[in-house]
């Protein structure tokens, strides 16, 4: 397991490096923030001074290079708009982004995965076609569509939620968190329930799949046969082999809902780092940018090294067959 994880934060050091040549070049030909930055009335003399002070007047590989050496030590810029690390930009908008990414992990989990093992063990049923309905509508409608439904149904017609922005928070272990209070989740439900409908639909079709499939598998015949009550044989032998496909699926799909927060952010107006990503492409403001996509990219790879020592944990076979390998 150690040479596993070893062998993994080097691929993930290689991942980082690559990334961080895409994006910096990318970034860094579009555009120039200094025509935002700088008052449109300055003369050309305010504008290279500018430059100057954000190290806009480098070369494009100089300019990298001293990027590259400030991210070894942990350093990836100072924002051109807020004047301070962008790192520390970032982490401050972080806390927002869990929570939210979070909670609507969970709101998928918890209705995913009864639904689907419903569908699956009565597949034919009136309740199940209705489930399986659901999930394909969940899967086909947009996500900005459905958070204009939520807000003008369940903030503006029924005046049950707030619309937009985030609720009190409370100092929890150093973060910044509002979940955690009544009013707070008030707030991030509306935004939570909107980024939970596309992976509540993949979990109900995935775990239903993975029912129907195992529930022909020999083990499960010879359960019942043994007289086991019906719900051990779920409880204990089907849904602990459902779990192991699940677990890698929900690990992924965690990193996407980080990932792909920006959408529902920006429309509720809550302040996590998707919106301010995307307050900082129109400011083109690039340390930002860069910096919150190598540390998505971080916490994608962390994902994907706990989702695979859960997987080893789960299905002996995998810890098996590395140690033969």
């Amino acid at each position: 397991m150690t040479a596993f994880v070893i062998r993994r934060l080097a691929q993930a050091v290689f991942v980082l490096f690559v990334t961080s040549i895409l994006v910096f070049g990318g970034l860094y030909l579009v555009g120039d923030p200094i025509e935002i930055l700088v008052h449109p009335e300055a003369d050309q003399i305010e504008r290279d001074r500018a430059r100057v002070a954000l190290g806009l007047d480098k070369p494009l590989v100089e300019q990298y290079l001293t990027f590259l050496k400030g991210a070894v030590t942990g350093n990836l810029g100072k924002s051109f708009v807020y004047a301070r690390p962008a790192l520390d930009v970032i982490f401050e908008r972080m806390p927002a982004t869990m929570e939210l990414a979070v909670l609507a992990m969970l709101i998928s989990i918890v209705l995913g995965i009864p639904l689907g093992l419903y569908a699956g063990l009565r597949p034919n049923s009136f309740i199940s076609r209705s489930i399986m309905t659901g999930s394909i509508v969940c899967f086909s409608l947009p996500t900005f569509w459905v958070g204009l439904l939520l807000i003008l149904l369940f903030a503006v017609t029924l005046g049950w939620l707030p619309s937009t922005g985030r609720g009190p928070t409370e100092d929890i272990f150093g973060l910044q968190l509002s979940i955690f209070s009544l009013e707070g989740l008030k707030y991030a439900l509306l935004p939570a329930l909107n980024l939970a409908l596309l992976k509540l639909a993949l979990i109900i079709r995935l775990t239903r799949a993975q029912t129907r499939e195992q529930s022909l598998l020999d083990y499960i015949k010879f359960a019942r046969a043994k007289g086991l009550r019906t719900s051990r044989v779920i409880g204990v032998h089907l849904l602990k082999n459902i779990l192991i496909p699940l677990v890698t699926v929900i690990g992924l799909e965690l990193g996407s809902v980080i990932a792909y927060a920006i959408v529902t952010e920006t429309i509720f107006a809550w302040p996590g780092m998707g919106k301010l990503v995307i307050d900082s492409i129109f400011q083109l403001d690039r340390p930002i940018v860069v910096a919150y996509l190598l540390v998505v990219v971080c916490m994608y790879i962390i994902i994907n090294l706990v989702v695979d020592i859960l997987y080893s944990l789960l299905d002996p076979r995998v810890r098996i067959s590395e140690q033969h390998g």
